[in-house]
């Protein structure tokens, strides 16, 4: 874990036990959902266009904002947020988050941090930050859980599973060694991991294809199981950034 967390982020072991509850009743309810920049994860944007019936182009023009810096590896998207002075997610209501059964993983999450690094042999190593920002009064709650349970309890074991995935993209042996994508290869990470639907479009109509036979499940991808689409888009992205034939 960084030795450099900010004052109010503390390591947090796995089995360490925590006091923490949110609910309408605390004065700061939704105050997490302003002044914040919010990183969308591809499974984030599958299960937030899904709820609002949008396909991913039209989800991500309204709504995510893609960003690349020098020195960055891959491009980020951000939630877009309200002009308000507050900076306020664009879904939070007076009454709380409007798309509270497929919120994002990070306000699921909240306030625990999660890291994962993935292991030559496949397993995902974990490790938890809790963030104990001073306009929370979540803490003084009486509720007391581990961050394991936490998290399975938010409803973050979907998203993890499917993040955790990304580990064999984002954290390659390749990339460890200094690799970095062109611009083209930018755009092809963003089509096929956050705008699923024309990355769909493009295998079904051949402008893109796998240097194999697409398996059953890859087919049923095509025929609209995003999330199998999501996993076909990582191995398609594995084959044309290292030579993958997964």
């Amino acid at each position: 874990m960084s030795n450099t967390l900010p004052d109010y982020c503390q390591p947090l072991a796995a089995d360490e036990k925590f006091c923490f509850a949110c609910h309408p009743g605390l004065a700061c309810f939704t105050e997490c959902c302003r002044q914040l920049d919010l990183a969308l994860t591809p499974y984030d944007v599958l299960r937030l266009k899904k709820r609002l019936k949008m396909d991913s182009g039209s989800f991500l023009e309204q709504y995510v904002l893609v960003a690349w810096e020098e020195g960055m590896i891959f491009s980020d998207c951000f939630l877009t947020m309200i002009d308000d002075g507050r900076a306020s997610c664009v879904f939070v209501t007076e009454q709380g988050c409007s798309v509270y059964e497929d919120r994002p993983a990070a306000c699921r999450a909240y306030p625990v941090g999660r890291g994962a690094s993935r292991q030559a042999d496949g397993a995902v190593d974990e490790q938890f930050v809790l963030l104990r920002e001073p306009h929370c009064f979540g803490f003084a709650e009486p509720h007391e859980q581990t961050a394991p349970e936490y998290l399975h309890h938010q409803g973050l074991t979907e998203y993890n599973q499917a993040n955790d995935q990304l580990l064999r993209l984002l954290q390659h042996p390749t990339i460890q060694a200094g690799f970095r994508l062109s611009q083209a290869q930018m755009e092809q990470f963003v089509m096929a991991l956050y705008n699923v639907d024309f990355f769909r479009q493009e295998m079904a109509d051949g402008r893109i294809k796998m240097n194999r036979p697409l398996s059953v499940l890859e087919l049923r991808a095509l025929a609209g199981d995003d999330e199998e689409l999501l996993q076909l888009g990582l191995r398609w992205l594995l084959q044309e950034y290292f030579g993958e034939c997964a």
